[in-house]
């Protein structure tokens, strides 16, 4: 027993550690977050040397098991280098924000005329006017001397209903004879018809907010900057969400990235350009040769080819646009297919992390395509450890006993989970997450490798948004390949339970089932995930502010672009379904009464205990509608997730997966 005990001292210790230190700590100090990461980083080479002297160079070289033992092995080192890698590029962090407020307070001390000219790139290929008409009307809104200020909706499909909006809304619409080389061919022709001293660029579907200019231009005081990138932040939720049915209790997908990672990126000068929702020196693109076309992902590539030229990146984390998320499965994929095929196509290119001139070694790795060349293929490996055990009996290390593996294993799972959830505690949660990982790894893994050996074998593809966009279906394809390593996951379990089937033994079975178990619940929560829910066009806003009904004051609780939701008092001024409805700022307009639903009021408020809910529905046009464009999209609202509710995130996925487990 003593013996057994003795096993969980090291991971008492990592207990310990947190929640004695990071726990009580502030996690945006530099010191903070270098002791924590140093810590883990040790906790993990303690690992690794056990797994090199105690359970891979003992195995004895007995065929199949021997290459499979040093197989996983590699992986394994893989997965250090990388862990280590982000431990290092997490150890840092900056808030550029007081440093945005000290550049500005001298940044616009000048007269208006003495300002700088920016040119606002919006880039289309195939995008609907209800995705577009937000990214013009709200470029256009900038707060910023309007003859400062061009925009420009660079047309690669050269439409004819989209010039005329363009002439309406005061932007300027410009094509092209052909669609070579993609999103970077269609801005370069746009630095051919501009000549503003800075370039924003905003995706089709991105809203820039009213004062974007005003916090990130600043930062250009500083001669050696060529590019300021901004985080993307979305109105709608993004597929994974969705799926989950969690949307109110679990934040995007990409908050990781861009609210954690990305800060600490910048703070070791490695951070780089997202493409939409940034702003580039001119001079800085003109020197590299305009945005390259080398890869399909140019706003990587332009980072890199600035380092070259010594310019640098700033990150201001701030939240300074909003727009639409990838709203299906479909666009979830198209999107992160391109971003892997980029990144790993920068390994073949002169200007690349491999052969680019003037970048510092550091710079180098960092910029190593390492997450998308080892996560996937680390998921994949975990899933199939356990099957390859129950079923064939290869062992995936020399296996003492129990008690040593606990002793190295779970020390090391126990650090970096709680390392996870100390540096981003309201965008992590490790099942869920894993689960995340697992499903995106059966399209995600076949990206890797094709893109490994033909790196430019696939075109530019844009993710599909907007209207015409709607299909509800299921992913086929994952859903196969998760049903499928779950059953022979279960098969290989039930095998091993009777005797006479059973071809393992030794005191790995208890870890393999365990090991099982959890994959298992990991799969059925990343099942979830490819069965599609309805999407909604217009997003509405979560709001409280004052409202007129038929002359009758109200509160408006839910807005968006065609419909709202008012809570009144009582029904008696509202028999027909036609109503006047009065917001602040608009001249009173029509809708139409949709459902009434009632909900009861707080005790505390006293008289009449319900309110009415009144489901308007209108349709804004001219300038009334580009008003309320300007109302909900441009910084007055977001949709925000603070904290993760970790009980209802776990109670919703145990239902739902029962249920779906059932329906199956």
């Amino acid at each position: 027993m003593v013996q057994y005990l003795l096993t969980l001292v090291p991971t008492f210790l990592v207990l310990a550690f947190f929640f004695l230190g990071p726990f009580n700590w502030s996690r945006h100090h530099t010191w903070t977050r270098a002791v924590t990461c140093a810590f883990v980083a040790a906790v993990a080479l303690r690992y690794m040397f056990w797994r090199l002297t105690e359970t891979v160079l003992p195995y004895p070289n007995d065929g199949a098991s021997f290459y499979w033992v040093w197989t996983l092995f590699a992986v394994e080192i893989l997965a250090c280098v990388e862990v280590i890698l982000f431990l290092v590029l997490m150890s840092r962090y900056v808030d550029r924000s007081a440093e945005a407020d000290r550049l500005a307070r001298v940044f616009f001390a000048r007269e208006p005329h003495e300002l700088p000219t920016v040119d606002i790139f919006i880039p289309t290929y195939n995008e609907p006017l209800d995705v577009l008409e937000r990214t013009i009307i709200g470029a256009r809104s900038l707060d910023y001397p309007p003859d400062k200020l061009n925009v420009y909706v660079l047309d690669d499909q050269r439409r004819d209903w989209l010039k005329a909006y363009c002439e309406e809304k005061n932007a300027i619409h410009v094509t092209r004879g052909d669609n070579k080389h993609a999103k970077a061919g269609n801005m370069n022709n746009g630095l051919k018809v501009s000549s503003g001293e800075f370039i924003a660029v905003f995706d089709a579907d991105f809203v820039p907010y009213r004062h974007f200019l005003r916090r990130t231009l600043p930062f250009f005081s500083d001669e050696s900057i060529g590019i300021v990138q901004t985080p993307q932040h979305f109105f709608n939720v993004d597929p994974v969400q969705s799926n989950l049915g969690l949307e109110n209790i679990w934040p995007d997908e990409q908050r990781l990235f861009f609210d954690e990672i990305a800060p600490s990126r910048d703070a070791w000068d490695v951070g780089f350009c997202c493409g939409s929702c940034s702003i580039a020196r001119r001079k800085s693109v003109d020197a590299i040769g305009g945005f390259p076309t080398e890869s399909i992902t140019e706003d990587l590539l332009t980072t890199l080819s600035m380092l070259n030229k010594g310019y640098k990146t700033r990150y201001l984390n701030e939240r300074l646009s909003m727009g639409l998320a990838a709203e299906n499965l479909t666009g979830y994929f198209v999107q992160r297919e391109r971003w892997c095929q980029g990144g790993i196509q920068t390994l073949y290119l002169y200007n690349g992390p491999l052969r680019g001139p003037g970048l510092t070694l550091f710079q180098r790795i960092m910029f190593l395509p390492a997450s998308w060349l080892v996560q996937y293929l680390v998921r994949f490996m975990i899933l199939l450890v356990p099957i390859v055990y129950l079923w064939f009996g290869l062992l995936p290390l020399y296996f003492t006993d129990i008690a040593d593996y606990v002793s190295h294993q779970v020390p090391l799972l126990a650090a970096y989970f709680l390392l996870m959830l100390w540096i981003t505690p309201t965008r992590y949660l490790p099942v869920v997450s894993s689960a995340v990982g697992t499903f995106a790894t059966f399209r995600m893994l076949p990206t890797v490798v094709s893109s490994l050996v033909r790196p430019f074998g696939k075109p530019f593809k844009v993710t599909p948004k907007g209207s015409g966009n709607e299909s509800n279906q299921f992913d086929r394809y994952s859903l196969a390949w998760i049903a499928s390593v779950i059953a022979i996951t279960v098969l290989g379990l039930l095998v091993n339970v009777v005797p006479e089937t059973s071809h393992v033994q030794g005191q790995f079975s208890p870890v393999a089932a365990w090991w099982s178990g959890i994959n298992i619940v990991v799969l059925l929560i990343a099942s979830l995930i490819c069965f599609e829910k309805p999407r909604r066009l217009f997003h509405a806003f979560k709001l409280d502010e004052p409202a007129v009904v038929n002359d009758v004051p109200g509160q408006v609780v839910s807005l968006a672009l065609d419909k709202a939701v008012v809570a009144v008092p009582n029904m008696a001024r509202f028999q027909s379904k036609s109503v006047m409805l009065k917001l602040a700022g608009f001249a009173p307009f029509e809708a139409e009464l949709g459902q009434v639903t009632q909900r009861r009021r707080s005790i505390s408020r006293g008289g009449d205990n319900e309110d009415y809910y009144l489901h308007l529905y209108f349709e804004l046009s001219g300038s009334a509608r580009d008003s309320m464009i300007v109302k909900l999209y441009t910084g007055q609202y977001s949709r925000d997730i603070r904290d993760i509710d970790k009980v209802a995130v776990s109670l919703n996925l145990l239902l739902r997966s029962f249920g779906r487990t059932r329906t199956l």
